[in-house]
């Protein structure tokens, strides 16, 4: 059974929610996962760094017209003055929620010891979470991992710091810094921080499918479910992990006619939200994704990074899988 998550004074529809991913988490991708079925979905990061605020990328960052409440943008960096102000900033524009990232892993934000990389700071952390929590009126939200790397692995103390700070509620992704995304995430720290806390917990980290769901859940006690990687391509994973929580029962894989309407009205977004000339560079990291496992899907993919204009995508796309619905078939 999902069960709806409180943040400050929103009542979530459901326990599952989109993770901000850089370069992926736009708002054209996370309308169409609100509309399958998460719950929540959070903001590409944006920086604290506010000579970045007018660039074109921070801008549409923050862009979340006509998503629907409570819209979460998450801020990043190192500097807990900057963080209160990019916090405040974002509230007047509009965000119903901050999330603070702690858990990007990639070098160029640990680099400025952002991301992650904070949690080798425990006193840094504090003062970050207390400063950000006393700047703004909504509710603070947090993601971290479970540590530094495995021989510190100070999630726990990380979890309580962020609680006593005023956090609201906490994702957490079941791999260290170190880990990057290599190897299998572990749940024991989730599971032991969820014991430790009051807060709602979100677990993060290899959930690829509605049992792996309900195994975590059943697991960790958590409170909700954040999903990354395995939405790729693939955004009606949230309504299948939904209606396996609610009945025990599995709902079948879309239909070929179902993942082209969607992948077109998703390529459609992307092209009024960017323009034709970045808006078809986006679309071809989606298309892959959407075409992997489809019979004919690597040429398909192949001859796609070649255009350059929306038409032609949209009209190789209706051609390939007009193929697929004639075979009636994906590929086993």
């Amino acid at each position: 059974m999902t069960n709806p998550i409180k943040i400050g004074s929103y009542t979530l529809p459901n326990n599952l929610f989109l993770a901000p991913m850089a370069g992926v988490t736009d708002r054209p991708f996370r309308q169409l996962c609100r509309r399958l079925g998460a719950g929540m979905a959070v903001s590409e990061m944006i920086t604290a760094n506010k000579m970045l605020w007018a660039s074109k990328k921070s801008l549409l960052r923050a862009n979340h017209i006509g998503e629907p409440e409570p819209r979460a943008i998450q801020i990043a960096g190192a500097d807990p003055e900057m963080l209160a102000e990019a916090a405040q900033h974002n509230v007047k524009q509009g965000a119903h929620i901050i999330d603070i990232n702690m858990g990007c892993p990639a070098k160029k934000v640990c680099n400025v010891m952002a991301g992650s990389a904070l949690l080798q700071n425990e006193k840094l952390v504090s003062k970050i979470l207390e400063s950000v929590v006393k700047a703004v009126d909504v509710p603070v939200t947090l993601k971290i991992r479970t540590g530094w790397d495995t021989e510190h692995r100070n999630g726990v103390t990380i979890a309580k710091i962020a609680e006593q700070s005023g956090i609201q509620a906490l994702a957490i992704h079941g791999r260290t810094r170190a880990c990057a995304y290599k190897g299998n995430a572990e749940y024991d720290t989730i599971a032991e921080i969820k014991s430790a806390l009051s807060i709602p917990i979100i677990a993060n980290g290899d959930i690829t499918n509605p049992e792996k769901a309900k195994f975590i859940l059943d697991y960790t006690q958590a409170d909700g479910l954040m999903i990354g990687r395995a939405a790729q391509g693939n955004p009606w994973i949230f309504r299948q992990i939904n209606y396996y929580l609610e009945h025990g029962e599995h709902i079948s894989t879309p239909p070929v006619h179902e993942v082209q309407q969607i992948l077109t009205e998703h390529m459609h977004a992307l092209y009024a939200f960017y323009g034709d000339y970045t808006g078809v560079r986006m679309a071809r990291k989606h298309i892959a994704w959407y075409s992997k496992g489809l019979r004919n899907g690597n040429p398909f993919r192949q001859q796609m990074n070649t255009f350059e204009l929306p038409q032609q995508q949209l009209d190789f796309t209706e051609q390939f899988f007009n193929q697929l619905a004639e075979q009636d078939t994906f590929a086993a």
